[in-house]
């Protein structure tokens, strides 16, 4: 592509690369100037004008936006993308229904070298997205690129960007009861956890409140039915064989993690009961803001494995915001 002042005379079908206003009409940037238009600007008094001109093997903006936009999203209905039309050498890709992007971190990135004028920015991978969410945006910064460079970024990235949809239906909710333990906290757990299950499109199936023991805890794990089984727990889980995690073993089941790097949300356990996962939530989960458990969730949520190794990565970037009314902040009170 060449780009740079040219006489008026050789303009015609060349691209206006600024925005002209004479007499108050405006010729936009972008413009594929014609007879008409050059006429206008003869008849302002100009000579030259700014414009990028296509070679052979130059692709312009729209169609080049467009072709790697259907290259990353081969299947739409598949990657749970809808993939928007070209304009101004932008295409956009839109989560469908609610689940956490899919991102293919080294293939992007290798797109992202091929040549600075075509792009793609995505959000992180894992985040969780809605219906309509920008999960990422093509962009062919010039008027047109090379055919051979836009192929290159073509097949580098293919198929690199999606959503895991949200497969699991609705989660069974056990908060356990101690003695002296406001009414209050169990109702503020209880609305929490039903807008973080809401924000995925998830049920909350049923919600059971037992007294903080491991049989009674226990069988209301053994008595759940739904896809999945969250424990909210009224005295925090301090250890591995604290309550709530041999309440999972005393079930039948297992518990492959206690703790997390993720402040707030350390307290977490995860385990499983013939099939089911369980989610131990930390007291932060009473809160809505952002915690650890909210990633471990929505990746259940999505059926996308959650082991150890992946809690133990959440360290880097699990430092979050701090919940105001925690009951013991990070940062000692200053005397």
């Amino acid at each position: 592509m060449k780009f740079g002042d040219v006489a008026i005379a050789d303009a015609n079908g060349a691209i206006l690369a600024h925005s002209i206003t004479i007499s108050g009409r405006k010729l936009a940037k972008g413009t594929v100037l014609a007879d008409g238009d050059l006429e206008m600007l003869r008849a302002a008094g100009l000579a030259e004008v700014t414009v990028a001109q296509l070679e052979t093997g130059d692709i312009s903006e729209d169609r080049a936006a467009a072709q790697l936009a259907a290259s990353l999203v081969p299947d739409a209905g598949k990657a749970g993308l809808n993939v928007g039309k070209a304009f101004t050498g932008r295409v956009n890709l839109n989560a469908v229904g609610p689940g956490i992007a899919y991102v293919d971190a080294e293939a992007i990135t290798a797109l992202n070298q091929i040549d600075p004028m075509i792009t793609l920015a995505t959000l992180p991978p894992l985040t969780r997205v809605g219906a309509r969410t920008l999960v990422g945006t093509v962009k062919i910064i010039s008027y047109a690129v090379s055919e051979v460079a836009l192929q290159r970024a073509c097949d580098a990235a293919r198929g690199a960007i999606g959503v895991h949809p949200v497969v699991r239906r609705g989660a069974t909710l056990i908060l356990t009861r101690v003695p002296g333990m406001k009414e209050t906290l169990v109702t503020k757990g209880q609305e929490a956890v039903t807008a973080r299950l809401r924000a995925l499109g998830l049920h909350l199936d049923a919600v059971v409140v037992v007294d903080h023991n491991i049989a009674e805890l226990s069988a209301a794990l053994g008595g759940s039915a739904s896809d999945m089984a969250l424990i909210l727990t009224g005295s925090a889980t301090s250890d591995a064989y604290d309550v709530g995690p041999e309440a999972v073993r005393a079930a039948g089941g297992v518990v492959s993690r206690f703790g997390m790097p993720v402040d707030p949300g350390n307290l977490l356990f995860l385990g499983d009961v013939t099939g089911v996962p369980v989610i131990g939530l930390p007291g932060c989960a009473r809160s809505p803001a952002l915690n650890g458990a909210d990633w471990v969730l929505e990746r259940i949520a999505c059926d996308v494995p959650v082991g150890s190794l992946d809690i133990a990565r959440m360290g880097v970037g699990g430092l979050l915001k701090e919940i105001p009314l925690r009951p013991q902040p990070r940062e000692p009170k200053k005397r």
